[in-house]
C-alpha cells in the first residue's frame, strides 16, 4: 500500500474567549491516501474549518503534527509553510474568492505566477484545467459573466492548477442549488482522481458524503468513522 498523502495526528486546537478556553480539536488523527475521496462531517462548531485548515497549514494549531508528502509542515517556520502549501495542497472555499478584475484563465494562473513560473507555462496551465472542468468556452469571462456553478468550477481548476498532493474544501456546494451542487462535486471528484489526488471535503449534505470513498466524522474533537 502507498504512503498516505497527508498525515494528521493529535491535532489539538483551543480558542481562549472572555469566559473560557474551547476546545474544538481535541487530539484528531486522520490519514488521507493519494486518489481518495474523504466526506468530512458533523455539526456546524464541531472543528471541520479547524481541521481544514490546520491541514491547509493555514494555521497552527496548539499540538499535533500534519505530514505532507512525509513532511511535517507544522514543524517548519511560516516560510517553509508557504512553500509546502503551495507545492502539496489545494483549497476550495464555499465562496469562490476568484479575483473580480482578472478573467477565468487568469484567476487560475495566478497561483502559479505567484509560484515563480512564467505567464506563458501558467496560462497553459489553466487552460487545461479549465478545459477539462468543460469551461473551454469561459476562458476569457469575468466572474461576474459566469454562473455560480461556474465560478466554482474556476476555483477547483485554481485549486488543482499547481498538481497538489491533497486538495482540501470547506462546504465547496455549500451556496449553490442541489443540481449545481451535483455537477460541481462531479467535477470536482473527476478532477482529483484524475490528478490522483487526496480530497477532503466537509459538508453538511450527508447525500454528496456518501457518494465519496468514505466518511469520517468528528465528534468530542476527534475523528471517527461515520
Amino acid at each position: 500500500m502507498s504512503d498516505p498523502a497527508v498525515s494528521i495526528r493529535g491535532l489539538v486546537r483551543q480558542y481562549q474567549t472572555d469566559a473560557e478556553l474551547i476546545e474544538v480539536l481535541s487530539g484528531a488523527d486522520l490519514d488521507l491516501m493519494p486518489g481518495e475521496l474523504v466526506g468530512l462531517v458533523g455539526p456546524s462548531g464541531s472543528g471541520k474549518s479547524s481541521l481544514l485548515h490546520a491541514a491547509a497549514l493555514l494555521e497552527k494549531p496548539n499540538a499535533g503534527s500534519v505530514h505532507v508528502g512525509g513532511i511535517d509542515g507544522l514543524a517548519l517556520n511560516e516560510r517553509g509553510r508557504t512553500a509546502l502549501r503551495r507545492r502539496e495542497i489545494g483549497f476550495v472555499y464555499q465562496f469562490h474568492h476568484l479575483l473580480p478584475e482578472l478573467d477565468a484563465l487568469d484567476n487560475v494562473a495566478l497561483p502559479r505566477l505567484i509560484a515563480g513560473e512564467s505567464k506563458a507555462k501558467a496560462r497553459a496551465k489553466a487552460h487545461d484545467w479549465l478545459t477539462r472542468l468543460g469551461l473551454g468556452g469561459r476562458l476569457t469571462h469575468l466572474p461576474a459573466q459566469l454562473s455560480g456553478g461556474e465560478q466554482q468550477r474556476v476555483a477547483i481548476a485554481r485549486a488543482l492548477v499547481g498538481e497538489p498532493r491533497v486538495v482540501l474544501a470547506d462546504e465547496p456546494t455549500g451556496n449553490l442549488d442541489p443540481a449545481t451542487s451535483d455537477q460541481v462535486f462531479d467535477a470536482l471528484a473527476a478532477a482529483c482522481r484524475e490528478a490522483g489526488a487526496a480530497a477532503l471535503v466537509a459538508t453538511h449534505n450527508l447525500a454528496l458524503a456518501g457518494r465519496m470513498d468514505r466518511v469520517v466524522t468528528l465528534e468530542n474533537g476527534r475523528v471517527v468513522a461515520a
